[in-house]
């Protein structure tokens, strides 16, 4: 049951980060990278942090410290940047399902590092996803952005970092708390950014954002920032690292749904099939039999 809850939680907490990407799409177009991670981590940080000290999380140990700040760094910072800069190239659904080769990113890295092992079961279901991502992809090839395929390659390669992050974050949560990891590593990330913002122009910018703009970035921090990493650091308490990674590729599902209304993205019939073999997938994966 615990690995059920804990791929339930994730499952939410991959659709949140979709809808982000179409929020994220709709602002990038007058937005630079910077910016847009600085919206996200630094609202996000300012609602987390709050809960972490009134629900009275416990932090990582003093030893933990650099490992926890260096993973935040990495992730809510070098991540979301490349992140960013992917979904400026492509369309929200497009980027979201090459982030869904998480699984597999997160798979591998996992079973190199000795952390999780293999299973046949296991990888069949992560097969069956991937390949779903890589059919819808090459499939909408003629209907894409010019250049788009830069913004897919840049995201396949930015997941590399969240692959790590999920394999490594495990055994410092549970010498503390979700809640004091993710509170410590989104902060880290989040001061890093602004202090390249700070050099960069990219505060300043903020300065000019309209009463819509504020809004995106709102929701983009608070629910695709806070609370969907909220519940991701959730989910790796109570589940491996593959099979919370494997809820990604319901990403994609909640990013063209949004950036349908907000930007005009079209829903392809390729994406739909693609979609199909994800959540068989996910299925396959996650009912494994003990």
């Amino acid at each position: 049951m615990g690995e059920w809850v804990g791929v339930a939680i994730a499952l939410v907490s991959s659709s949140l980060g979709g809808t982000a990407a179409a929020i994220t799409r709709y602002l990038a177009g007058n937005t630079d990278p910077i910016t847009l991670a600085i919206l996200r981590w630094g609202i996000g940080f300012l609602c987390v942090l709050p809960a972490a000290v009134l629900l009275k999380a416990k932090w990582p140990q003093r030893r933990d410290w650099p490992a926890v700040a260096a993973l935040g760094f990495c992730f809510f910072g070098v991540f979301f940047v490349l992140y960013n800069i992917a979904i400026s190239y492509t369309t929200a659904a497009r980027a979201s399902l090459a982030l869904a080769t998480l699984p597999l990113h997160t798979m591998v890295v996992g079973a190199l590092l000795g952390i999780e092992p293999l299973t046949v079961r296991k990888s069949l279901g992560v097969g069956i996803a991937v390949l779903g991502v890589i059919a819808a992809l090459a499939s909408g090839l003629s209907t894409a952005p010019p250049g788009a395929w830069r913004g897919e390659l840049i995201m396949t390669g930015a997941v590399l970092c969240m692959a790590f992050y999920n394999v490594w974050s495990r055994p410092f949560m549970q010498r503390s708390s979700a809640l004091g990891f993710l509170t410590v590593g989104m902060g880290t990330g989040a001061a890093a950014l602004i202090l390249v913002g700070s050099m960069t122009g990219s505060v300043a910018a903020l300065s000019h954002f309209t009463p819509p703009q504020w809004i995106a970035g709102l929701y983009l921090g608070i629910a695709g920032g806070a609370l969907a990493f909220i519940l991701w650091v959730k989910a790796l308490e109570r589940a491996t690292p593959t099979r919370v990674a494997n809820t990604m590729t319901v990403n994609p599902v909640a990013a063209a749904l949004l950036a349908t209304q907000l930007v005009g993205e079209p829903i392809t019939p390729n994406l739909v099939l693609g979609l199909v073999a994800v959540f068989g997938g996910i299925w396959v994966a996650t009912s494994e039999i003990k």
